[in-house]
């Protein structure tokens, strides 16, 4: 045997198949070891060594065997009589061995070598296939059709090829050689036997994966799948629920214009007959759970023994093939889906029963009222949480409220009031920025005497700007003259003085005033109305 050309092969092999170089030369080692053990005519308890190195590429293989005085098994002994002819050196408790050119061994030696060979090669095969998809159960993989026939296809998926049987296909689906085919991971176990990679595309969880790639609802979680039930080739039913109100479950499944459930029948196997699928809203009511799973049939009157978990189903006259389904796998798929055991009649059969059912539309009303009690009670639930929110906030506001501060504590603030100023020809200076300190403040205005001051600053204003305008002043009439005397009049009732204004500033105050009087006065003797009559005239036309 050529050990340099074998060691290359290994390489190939392991590029390959994926089979790590190690195993494949343990496994011949051990094939080795086993073909020679058998050629020699004992048992597998033969010292049997075999070594293969690859610098120098070389395979040896030797037959070991103790040194003792007497004899008592020549399969695993050898007497140290015949030791020493063979080398002079050994003796009693040494081990001798004994060298086995591979190119000696028989022709059945060689064949049973191939068979161990092969069979290690494929344990070492099944437990890397094991290794690369032992996380990927329950995902879609993709392969190579390397052959097809009625019993089933050899599938590539890469490094290894996997069979499947019949069973495994979509209903009577034939593929070519080269075909790209999609897979599903159903199982991936070890056993006694060894490890196991269990491929599918009659699974259901093949038609689950589908959905969940084609529809983005289903992959976003906005639309759930409860339940999918399956005869591979013949009919799928598929129960949704909707977490968002505003998302129709069924719609979404099957897209505008039935966009999704199309792409979905054609990934499921190109059988001349297509698997038919079913998707149903699904309800906590099993009343119209099981109505829509027997569908396409209609069922109008239903019974329930929730005890025993048994409905019987009336259907029309002339319905009972439909709900029943080609080879019954209407029904059976119902059952499976709902978990209740159905009994489908006609409904001339209904009085012959004896039991009392209920009809569909006192099902829909009991389920209206049940869904308004049901929206009632979240809304109730929504206020109670809002409350106590509210609740929480202000216990935790009560708890975040400052310290009272008492009487004694506060200190008199000067007001500051702001008093419009008329405008003066020449800028009075900026009075220097005075540090801020606490002012004793003696009380020398009332209220009315401070609203007075500032009804007579109001009507110099006014005054002013009729003069800027060029405009006569309206005349008051003796009504309003009257009228203002019986104001002054009126009693002023007294109220408890404030402190307005410091010494400094009364002082300011009534110098401002005396300057403002005596030169309003002397604008107002030299202003002629006479002249401006005429454009007063214009304006009342």
């Amino acid at each position: 045997m050529d050990a340099t050309k074998f060691l290359e092969a290994l390489d190939e092999l392991e590029a390959q198949k994926g089979i790590s170089k190690q195993s494949i030369i343990d496994a011949l080692k051990e094939s080795l070891r086993k073909a020679y053990a058998k050629q020699l005519g004992g048992g597998d308890d033969a010292d049997i060594r075999v070594e293969i190195t690859e610098d120098p590429a070389a395979i040896k293989m030797e037959l070991v065997k103790k040194v003792v005085k007497d004899v008592e098994d020549d399969y695993l002994e050898i007497s140290e009589e015949d030791a020493k002819k063979i080398n002079k050196k050994l003796k009693a408790g040494d081990e001798y061995h004994e060298e086995v050119n591979v190119e000696d061994l028989k022709r059945l030696t060689a064949l049973i070598v191939k068979s161990v060979l092969r069979q290690k090669l494929a344990e070492a095969e099944k437990l890397a296939l094991y290794e690369s998809h032992k996380d990927k159960v329950g995902e879609m993989i993709t392969g190579v059709v390397e052959k097809c026939d009625d019993r089933g296809a050899i599938v590539n998926i890469g490094r290894t090829s996997m069979y499947l049987s019949r069973r495994e296909l979509i209903g009577d689906e034939m593929f070519n050689i080269g075909d790209p085919i999609r897979l599903y991971v159903s199982q991936v176990s070890t056993s006694e036997k060894g490890p196991m990679v269990r491929v599918s595309r009659s699974d259901a969880g093949y038609l689950r994966r589908l959905f969940e790639e084609e529809v983005s609802d289903i992959y976003n979680g906005t639309v759930i799948i409860k339940n999918l039930v399956r005869e591979a080739g013949i009919r799928s039913k598929v129960a949704v629920y909707s977490n968002d109100v505003n998302v129709d479950c069924v719609g979404s499944c099957i897209g505008v214009n039935g966009s999704n459930i199309q792409k979905i029948v054609a990934q499921l196997g190109n059988s001349r007959d297509k698997e038919k699928i079913d998707i149903i809203s699904y309800s906590p009511n099993d009343y119209l759970f099981i109505i829509d799973a027997l569908r396409p049939a209609t069922v109008t009157n239903i019974y329930l023994d929730e005890e025993n978990k048994k409905a019987i189903a009336i259907v029309p006259t002339g319905q009972l093939s439909l709900a029943i389904g080609r080879k019954g796998a209407n029904a059976r798929l119902a059952c499976k889906l709902t978990g209740w055991n159905i009994d489908i009649k006609e409904e001339h059969e209904m009085a012959d029963l004896g039991v009392e059912f209920k009809s569909l539309e006192k099902i829909q009303e009991e389920e209206k009222v049940r869904a308004q009690k049901e929206k009632y009670e979240k809304y109730l639930a929504q206020v109670k949480a809002a409350r106590e929110q509210e609740s929480a906030l202000e216990t935790g506001n009560e708890k975040a409220k400052p310290r009272q501060i008492l009487d004694e504590e506060v200190q008199e603030e000067k007001p500051v009031v702001e008093v419009s100023q008329p405008k003066v020809e020449e800028p009075a200076p900026e009075a220097p920025k005075a540090e801020v300190k606490e002012t004793k403040v003696r009380t020398t205005t009332t209220l009315e005497s401070l609203e007075a001051e500032l009804d007579k600053e109001q009507k110099k204003e006014a005054f002013k700007a009729t003069q800027k305008t060029s405009k006569r002043p309206r005349k008051i009439t003796e009504d309003e003259v009257e009228h203002e005397k019986v104001e002054e009049a009126k009693p002023v009732k007294k109220e408890p003085q404030m402190s307005i204004y410091t010494e400094e500033e009364l002082a300011r105050m009534e110098e401002e005033d005396e300057f403002f009087d005596d030169e309003y006065v002397d604008d107002e003797e030299e202003i002629d109305y006479d002249e401006y009559d005429q454009y007063y005239d214009d304006d009342d036309k």
